[in-house]
């Protein structure tokens, strides 16, 4: 079975060995969570092995570290040497799929890598990351991350020096590799008195107003209500938070498990295992879950667990994203409130190396509640989706009914967006409107959304269209 990448999949490729053949050693590549990361970082790997070269991949999870082997021996057709607690080393393969703390007390025992390629590479700053990183100057460093900024959103530019960044989320649901989704968004829990602490809230005081609020029997309400039946990850605020709510949906009948950093390996695995066949129908998690759980069969994700963190934000939501036959679309059930701090899964978002400023509870994303049928919808829709109600500008303001569940929904506003984008006939004048829209890099934005009309702006110029461009409009469909 031979690796099959999709048209951005070969532009992210392109453009990051374009960076390579000018010299630039240090290359980070941002795409969506969902979009196939496993599958390029194979296709590189391989390549690097067909060249001669010795290549590492790092992660952090066992879970992946097994993903990874699957992906490269199966669908590649590669052997792999593993770098893992109680996995028997192979050291004379040229690829080693490494777990990152085993590696980082081994690395006086590896024969040196000529490419180094960190998945989640968002934890780089971390001190076993950066110690691999800082040991090899002279090899290839290449990160890949759905969210290129550390959890407390700094930025990475100290251990990259270009940023490659992938289509949007938006962009993958329209093509069809991602799931379209609902997102519902109950009040949540007060938390106008929980600090900051190490860029998130602090934990303790999180777990205090957290415990004082009705969420957790909200969510066991919800998913009866709306998603009985179907499989869902919870992500919680503590262990002990994640335990009662699986023995709250045990004792309902929903056959539920809780997973922690803990749980033995054999047990994990079990618990995986039965999740996937639809046996167990909900996991509970505390942070276990948010990077590098892949299975597409999930249907719900449960976010009671409030971040100052997107990338956390984003990376839990993900776990619902990816496609599944038979799953018309994905239900997010956000009792954090975390969309109203970080906005939606497929807001445009534009990332640098130089991280981003923190949203603050005063200019988090405005939704509203209409007051016939419930659903949540942003402040600048004034006609309900599901219901048609007509908003006044007087009645901004509604009062929200305690413990109601309520739908977030951004049709109106896609379209508009849309409908914009489509009236742009030259890549300058796209290149324009992102320029409006306020993107810090409106060139590359306008070059995803329409690789046609950059091919045709470059020819026009007689001059030749960098490659991973071209190959994103002639492999385009």
């Amino acid at each position: 079975m031979s690796l099959l990448l999709r048209p951005y999949q070969v532009d992210l490729h392109a453009e990051a060995r374009a960076h390579l053949q000018r010299g630039i050693a240090a290359i980070l590549i941002q795409s969506p969570t969902g979009s196939g990361k496993t599958v390029l970082i194979a296709h590189m790997l391989k390549n690097a092995k067909d060249r001669g070269y010795r290549a590492w991949f790092i992660v952090h999870r066992r879970e992946l570290v097994k993903q990874s082997v699957s992906t490269l021996t199966e669908a590649a057709g590669v052997s792999v040497g593993i770098v893992a607690a109680g996995a028997a080393p192979s050291r004379n393969e040229a690829i080693q799929i490494c777990l990152v703390n085993t590696l980082a007390n081994r690395l006086h025992m590896m024969p040196p890598p000529n490419l180094i390629v960190f998945d989640e590479a968002h934890h780089l700053a971390a001190g076993s990351w950066a110690k691999i990183q800082a040991a090899f100057p002279n090899a290839v460093h290449v990160g890949l991350t759905a969210t290129p900024q550390r959890l407390d959103g700094r930025g990475l530019g100290a251990h990259f020096r270009e940023l490659v960044t992938g289509p949007s989320v938006a962009t993958l649901i329209e093509q069809g590799y991602l799931s379209p989704y609902r997102l519902y968004a109950p009040g949540g829990a007060d938390l106008s008195k929980v600090h900051t602490l190490g860029g998130d809230y602090n934990k303790k005081e999180l777990a205090d107003a957290m415990q004082q609020s009705p969420v957790v029997g909200d969510a066991l309400t919800h998913y009866q209500k709306h998603a009985m039946g179907k499989r869902a990850i919870v992500f919680m605020w503590s262990i002990d938070s994640s335990k009662e709510i699986a023995a709250r949906f045990n004792d309902a009948g929903i056959p539920a498990a809780h997973i922690d950093g803990k749980t033995p390996d054999d047990q994990r695995d079990a618990m995986i295992q039965s999740f996937r066949s639809g046996n167990t129908l909900v996991l509970t998690n505390v942070d276990l879950f948010g990077e590098g759980f892949d299975l597409p069969a999930i249907e719900c994700a449960f976010l009671l667990r409030p971040t100052q963190s997107l990338s956390l934000y984003l990376q839990q939501v993900g776990r619902a994203l990816r496609p599944f036959p038979g799953k018309k679309e994905a239900l997010i059930f956000d009792h954090a409130n975390n969309c109203k701090l970080h906005g939606l899964p497929d807001d445009d978002r534009e990332w640098s190396l130089a991280g981003r400023k923190r949203r603050t509870r005063d200019d988090s994303c405005t939704v509203k509640q209409c007051p016939k049928c419930y659903a949540m919808n942003l402040a600048s829709v004034m006609v309900c989706k599901y219901c048609g109600y007509k908003w006044v500008i007087q009645s901004r303001d509604i009062e929200q009914g305690e413990g109601e569940l309520s739908e977030v929904d951004l049709a109106a506003q896609r379209a508009a967006r849309k409908q914009e984008e489509s009236e742009c006939r030259t890549f300058e004048e796209l290149v324009a409107l992102g320029h409006l829209r306020g993107y810090g890099n409106a060139e590359t934005w306008a070059r995803f959304k329409n690789p046609h009309l950059f091919y045709k702006a470059a020819r026009f110029k007689k001059e030749p269209a960098p490659r991973s461009a071209a190959r994103a409009g002639s492999e385009g469909r």
